[in-house]
């Protein structure tokens, strides 16, 4: 077998299957969680607090170092950038609550300051004889080598609990989502359910950042609910498609990692992810570029179609050549632009609508109603047949359509 189908199949070694049991749980956990956040157009708080676990990485090491550790427990690391990365969100909440600066303002400044100052950090840290050693920047863009079972299963246990409580607040975190006046008429806490938002993002934040980095974890939990949305339009179906993308991302990337040692996993994860992101962009049936493309080609043929049967029954001559070319195709007129027995029907069926919609106005006076009329709809889908009596009973006997010489 390749080294891509052994990793695949998760024969490549016991540390690359840990990494891609790892990735798969993270990324689905990422997907998962990150989904409101992007639901209610607040990404960059995911930034924003991936940057500010910087600083409690390398404080957390150094306190360790300092009592007498190596200052390398994965625990400690991680309760480290948990702290920091709490008070980078309290900061950008209480920035927006007591200011009058904008969201997007405090996270960037909140951003800025913390990885300014987690840099600075892990400079001090390189200077220490047990930094030396430390691999810390291993948390900029994720390390995989030195994965261990204990690793996993904190992703494993943490991912779970992130996914677990995303299920369970599913309801008020979608309303508050989509219309958090409303919520709050409704009696729900925003504020705190913002809070629970982003402390999921947090959650997922710290325990991927032995995985894929901090730079690279944001990723991880916006594009797969971007992709997810791509494919459905109901907020309880895209989390688990949110997942389902992490997911495979995780897998996928990993094992491209494990089939190729020299290549990272953290970049390799996001790639895939993105790679599946481009795919829904331009395949997918209803909000995909071609479903548009395709959508646009139909309407462009159905206009040109009915302006050409409209130019049958005025006995009008018709330049378009593409109109030309669709009626002919359709058997609606000869070569020599003579409309067919089955034109001419069509065309009167046509000229006879727009005479219907005209009386349809006058009897019903109902905006709502007859603003449908776009000059494609069919009058059958909008009004009853006896409605359609009615109105034929108004204009008379029908017209017929004579050819074009």
């Amino acid at each position: 077998m390749t080294p891509l189908l052994d990793a695949l199949l998760l024969n490549a070694g016991y540390n690359a299957a840990l990494v891609a049991i790892g990735a798969t749980l993270l990324g689905f956990a990422a997907g998962a969680s990150g989904t409101f956040l992007f639901l209610r157009k607040r990404a960059l708080v995911s930034d924003a607090t991936a940057h500010a676990t910087l600083p409690g990485v390398a404080l957390a090491f150094i306190v360790m170092v300092a009592l007498g550790g190596d200052g390398r427990s994965l625990i400690g690391l991680l309760i480290g950038s948990a702290i920091t990365a709490t008070i980078g969100l309290v900061l950008i909440e209480w920035i927006v609550r007591r200011t009058r600066l904008a969201e997007d303002a405090a996270i960037g400044a909140v951003l800025g300051v913390f990885f300014g100052f987690g840099i600075v950090l892990l400079t001090i840290v390189q200077t220490m004889s047990a930094g030396r050693q430390a691999g810390l920047e291993g948390f900029l863009l994720g390390s995989t080598a030195g994965m261990l079972y204990q690793d996993a299963v904190i992703i494993a246990l943490g991912g779970s609990l992130a996914v677990f409580a995303t299920w369970l607040m599913r309801r008020p975190m979608t309303l508050v989502a989509f219309d958090a006046e409303y919520a709050a008429a409704m009696g729900y806490d925003v504020r705190r359910i913002d809070l629970l938002m982003m402390g999921l993002v947090m959650a997922v934040t710290v325990i991927g950042l032995k995985l894929v980095g901090l730079i690279l974890i944001v990723a991880m939990l916006i594009i797969p609910p971007v992709t997810a949305r791509f494919w459905t339009e109901r907020s309880g179906r895209v989390i688990w498609i949110a997942g389902a993308v992490g997911g495979v991302s995780g897998y996928v990337g990993a094992a491209l990692s494990a089939s190729a040692p020299a290549m990272p996993t953290g970049p390799l994860i996001v790639l895939t992810a993105a790679s599946v992101f481009v795919f829904s962009l331009i395949f997918a049936p209803v909000r995909g570029v071609a479903a548009a493309v395709i959508r646009h080609r139909r309407f462009q043929r159905r206009v040109h179609r009915r302006q050409g049967l409209l130019s049958l029954s005025r006995q009008e001559p018709i330049r378009e050549p593409y109109t030309l070319r669709l009626l002919a195709k359709d058997g609606l007129i000869r070569a020599d632009g003579v409309p067919t027995d089955t034109g001419r029907a069509q065309a009167a069926k046509v000229a006879r609508d727009e005479r219907r919609w005209d009386v349809a106005r006058e009897v019903h006076q109902d905006a709502g109603l007859t603003g449908r009329y776009d000059g494609l709809t069919p009058i059958e889908e909008v009004f009853t047949p006896d409605e359609i009596q009615e109105f034929d009973r108004r204009l008379g006997p029908p017209v017929a359509v004579g050819g074009l010489g």
